[in-house]
């Protein structure tokens, strides 16, 4: 790799907001080099499910030939979005998703490496005003890592807590399932065993797996991709400063190869460099668990301290302001490891019946299939003047058989290193347990002989788990009647401890609808553009949909780089400060 000291375009971060941004810019004729901070590519997309929230998108029925893509019922949307952000919805970047988000996935897919996969994931609400129940999330097609030849060894691996020896698992093939039901079924055993086969023969070539799935997928497709362009990916090089001549940004100050380096840009510079969620100044004064002392998690990469934001802010620029929510909230668990913890993300196992979550006081507290970010928020809410933001994922012997608990494996793996880490509590009864977890017994045997009555005839009489589409999308199918609801009654029983993470941060960086970053006065500032988490959050604080990061990481993204490219016609500023 020969760097050169001046580019049209420099894109600091390489998730999924960064690297769409390098490829539109270069499809547009611009050079362009992509500065990652960490010694890997693929930022917090590489951990991620892969899933983008597109409404419109190419990939559901009812095309129009008249514009290639899918129809879309824009004031559904409108409404679906006035109902999730509330005082915090805006219009015009409603409107410019709406444009822009079919457009740069058809984009994509025709010129590049990157593909995707229909989802059927509801919204997070599909019963509120404007929701549906599929159509709107698009997840990325798995990848063979070995196309990216020795550049593959750059790519950031999966969260380690969310495979399995290094496994990740495919959910359009029903990967899961099969691993879930494999000492029930000959041919899941078969297919398990077949499975861990070619995985153990990958690791011992390249030292890792290589069908790549989900976040990991798109990263190592869209890395692809900006390879093929001949756009450099340059990792090990933190962005400290943006140069500036007059009131334009010119270009950007990296350490690389442990010596300062100015590399100009004639266009712009397009900050996408993951958010504040390792920042522990700003979460502090932003995340309200941590405002009265509580504790945070978080498994986004150590490398996301807010410094795209921060360099926006010497140009500046400004963080937005008032929204209701810090961040994507996620409940995890904290893996011992090693010398240390890592974080596992309650993605899939709280959905099934049999689990349920008790606050420090015992008591249930959500109904446990919302989406992870409604569920955070009702754990802070739950635990607010406690001193402490923490819940206790409980299921009995039967459920964690069939289901396995957090990191915990199910039947046959066995539960004995878990216990004796600490990880997984068991107890005889359920008055056991509440000791092992410090809650007041009899709140905890109260609180479960209430749910268990319901949950006999399938109800969950206390917050109507099931009553969603979106609860019964992640429930166990083939349990009847609700696939979300089971009782709490074969011991022995178990139960893990729950803490407050993140996906990522919502506040971000003022910008207008071209993905220029605003200064006070609501001027774009000459030469700066910001997308992804850099970015504030066009949800307003909210979570409305599977894919919701990354899906306007993208768009605005690619966005960002048509608005470098002078490919944007009309200033939208005026629209979207009004």
């Amino acid at each position: 790799m020969s760097l050169l000291n001046a580019y049209d375009v420099v894109v600091v971060g390489s998730g999924a907001a960064g690297l769409t941004a390098a490829i539109t810019a270069r499809k547009s004729g611009l050079t362009v080099v992509v500065l990652e901070k960490a010694p890997v590519f693929g930022g917090t997309t590489a951990f991620s499910g892969g899933v983008a929230w597109i409404p419109g998108n190419p990939h559901f029925e009812d095309r129009s030939p008249a514009d290639g893509g899918a129809r879309v019922d824009r004031a559904a949307v409108h409404t679906y979005m006035r109902h999730e952000a509330g005082n915090k919805y805006d219009a015009a970047f409603v409107d410019a998703y709406l444009d822009h988000g079919p457009e740069m996935l058809r984009f994509l897919e025709s010129q590049t490496e990157v593909k995707f996969t229909p989802s059927l994931y509801p919204d997070y609400h599909p019963e509120a005003p404007g929701g549906v129940q599929i159509g709107r999330s698009v997840t990325a097609a798995a990848y063979d890592g070995r196309r990216l030849g020795k550049e593959f060894r750059r790519l950031r691996p999966p969260l380690k807590t969310i495979t399995f020896m290094g496994m990740m698992f495919n959910s359009s093939n029903n990967d899961l399932k099969h691993f879930f039901n494999f000492t029930r079924s000959p041919v899941s055993a078969a297919y398990v065993a077949k499975r861990l086969g070619i995985h153990l023969l990958h690791l011992a070539r390249y030292g890792r797996g290589v069908q790549l799935t989900s976040g990991n997928a798109l990263a190592a497709r869209l890395a692809k991709s900006a390879f093929d362009l001949g756009i450099d990916i340059v990792t090990d090089a933190p962005v400290q400063e943006l140069l500036r001549e007059g009131d334009r940004i010119t270009g950007v100050a990296a350490t690389i190869d442990g010596a300062r380096r100015e590399i100009r840009a004639k266009k712009g510079i397009i900050l996408a460099a993951g958010g504040f969620a390792r920042d522990g100044r700003r979460t502090a004064a932003i995340y309200p668990h941590l405002r009265e002392g509580g504790e945070h998690f978080t498994p986004v990469p150590e490398d996301n301290t807010g410094d795209g934001i921060s360099l926006g802010e010497t140009a500046g620029g400004h963080l937005s302001q008032g929204l209701p929510n810090g961040a994507a909230w996620m409940p995890v668990s904290k893996v011992p490891y090693g010398s240390g913890e890592i974080a596992f993300p309650h993605l899939v196992d709280r959905y099934k019946p049999g689990f349920i979550i008790v606050s420090p006081k015992g008591r249930r507290f959500v109904n446990e299939s919302h989406s992870y970010h409604d569920v955070g928020a009702a754990m802070i809410e739950a635990c607010r003047d406690l001193g402490k933001t923490e819940g206790w994922l409980i299921a009995d012997h039967r459920t964690v058989h069939k289901y396995g608990i957090g990191f915990v494996k199910p039947y046959p793996m066995p539960l004995g290193a878990h216990i004796r880490s600490g990880y997984l509590k068991r107890g005889r009864t359920i008055a056991d347990l509440a000791g092992q977890i410090g809650v007041d017994p009899k709140a905890l045997t109260d609180e479960i002989a209430t749910y268990n009555a319901g949950a006999r005839q399938g109800e969950d009489r206390q917050f109507g788990r099931g009553g969603s589409g979106f609860n019964r999308y992640l429930g166990d199918a083939d349990h009847k009647p609700n696939p979300n609801v089971a009782p709490v009654e074969q011991g022995p029983f178990y139960a893990v401890r729950l803490v407050m993470g993140d996906l990522g941060t919502f506040p971000g960086l003022v910008t207008d609808t071209q993905s220029r970053v605003l200064d006070a006065a609501g001027v774009p500032i000459p030469g700066l553009w910001a997308a992804g988490n850099d970015a504030a959050s066009i949800m307003g604080g909210a979570y409305p949909g599977a894919g919701i990061t990354i899906g306007p990481a993208m768009t605005f993204g690619y966005v960002a780089a048509l608005s470098v490219a002078g490919r944007i016609g009309r200033d939208t500023t005026k629209l979207a400060a009004e």
